[in-house]
């Protein structure tokens, strides 16, 4: 590692599960770099989206403030000026930014104008890009609103277009920000297009969740892992070109996604849910402080990002951010982080949810819009899941009575981390509770 500060590549899926990796247990060999990255640098074992949809969790990402806070709470909504994103801060500071792919925080469907790109410098991109391409058919836009149609399948077409950027740029710094499209899938056919040398090839793999629950996984499972293993053959190649360039010890990478994807097995779509099939994400570093950082213990959140990166390359973390930086964690050096994610939903509800270690909790305010209203004053209790002995989820213990009191426990925990997020304080309503069985909580186990 030179005396130079990082240059930074954020390489962004859409909709990618955690589990689709073979560190989180996949035993279909999709991400062999990825897992190499985890194992060799820092692998955020447990990492969650504050937002289980695209727009919010995006503008989360780029500002390191939760959906609420910055106004981003469901799509279609502007990302505000007044709400810096990592680009100002990196421009700021002598780095030259770039911006390729989805960016899904502006007015427009296709070209996003210059005044809502995030003051990104460099722009090649579209707002949806799900709108304005097909897997083989790929159109952005680039500084000046011309359209730019890249060939190859769409993974491929970024991908080269990223390193295009680093090669023209090597001789700079640079922050790069690579959002992609895939494994989300098709918004005009409700597909899931692979390349063509992995289409129609068998799943080998289901996850236990989507085998209890069915959804779609059945049919769109077999697509998806296609994308997900050209996603990582592509993230294979922005490593291999940063070696090329002489600048894997200069550059940190990230690879995350900014949700999960339960094959409508918890609502009628994809996302939008509490489950960890929504909201667990699959999160690794590389480079500078990050080689050799470990697997880390804490959970880890998308809000946590702008500040880590920033911190990574010496640039004061704003007080107003939400997140904080995770390298105190690595090495095991800080002990007080947070023992939970807390997570907001909107769009087909207007929901909170909390994560500890072993608990998931979650409310929803029945008499709300989820499209108009933001939040809510009062909630209503809607699922408990033991994690421990339920990690599939498939057995929501929000009306057992012998799970009175840890209801009580994370409803105080959850309106803590609420007013936090900077809403107000709200009611929470007590589900019907009723004996089912055999099922009993011993004394402190509430606490876990």
């Amino acid at each position: 590692m030179s005396d130079r500060r990082p240059n930074v590549v954020v390489f962004f899926t859409d909709q990618q599960r955690f589990d689709t990796t073979g560190v989180h247990g996949n035993p279909c060999g999709l991400t062999p770099n990825f897992d190499r990255v985890a194992m060799e640098g820092t692998h955020a074992k447990l990492a969650f989206t504050p937002q289980p949809v695209c727009g919010p969790a995006r503008g989360v990402l780029q500002t390191g403030k939760y959906a609420t806070c910055v106004g981003t709470y469901r799509n279609a909504v502007v990302l505000p000026k007044e709400h810096k994103t990592m680009a100002h801060y990196f421009n700021e500071n002598g780095y030259y930014t770039g911006y390729i792919g989805k960016w899904h925080l502006g007015s427009t469907r296709h070209a996003v104008p210059k005044e809502e790109r995030g003051e990104y410098q460099y722009w090649l991109g579209a707002n949806a890009l799900e709108a304005t391409s097909q897997a083989y058919e790929t159109l952005v836009y680039d500084n000046e609103d011309n359209p730019v149609h890249l060939p190859g399948y769409r993974v491929d077409a970024l991908t080269d277009a990223a390193i295009r950027f680093m090669d023209q740029n090597k001789d700079k710094l640079f922050f790069l920000f690579l959002s992609f499209l895939e494994p989300h899938f098709q918004n005009s056919n409700d597909s899931f297009p692979a390349p063509d040398v992995y289409a129609n090839q068998p799943a080998g793999y289901m996850p236990p969740d989507l085998g209890a629950l069915g959804g779609t996984s059945w049919q769109h499972l077999p697509g998806y892992y296609g994308m997900v293993r050209r996603l990582d053959e592509a993230f294979g190649r922005v490593l291999d070109a940063l070696k090329s360039l002489h600048l894997s010890e200069d550059t940190i990478v990230l690879f995350t996604t900014d949700h999960g994807n339960h094959f409508k097995t918890r609502n009628a779509e994809y996302k939008r849910s509490c489950h960890e099939s929504s909201i667990r994400i699959p999160m690794a570093f590389t480079g500078g402080p990050f080689t050799g950082g470990g697997c880390l213990r804490e959970m880890v959140s998308l809000v946590d990002i702008a500040p880590t990166l920033l911190d990574a390359c010496q640039i004061p973390v704003p007080e107003d951010m939400q997140g904080h930086s995770i390298l105190p964690l690595l090495g095991g050096r800080k002990t007080d982080w947070d023992q939970e994610i807390f997570v907001q939903i909107s769009e087909v509800q207007v929901g909170r949810a909390i994560r500890t270690k072993r608990w998931k909790y979650s409310v929803e305010a029945l008499d709300k819009d989820p499209i108009r209203d933001s939040c809510s004053d009062t909630y209503t209790e809607t699922f408990l899941y033991d994690l421990e002995h339920d990690p599939y989820e498939l057995h929501n213990l929000i009306h057992s009575e012998a799970h009175r009191e840890v209801c009580h426990i994370l409803a105080a925990k959850l309106k803590a981390r609420m007013v936090r997020a900077g809403e107000k304080e709200p009611v929470i309503l007590e589900a019907e509770k009723k004996p089912e069985g055999q099922l009993k909580v011993f004394e402190g186990e509430e606490e876990l």
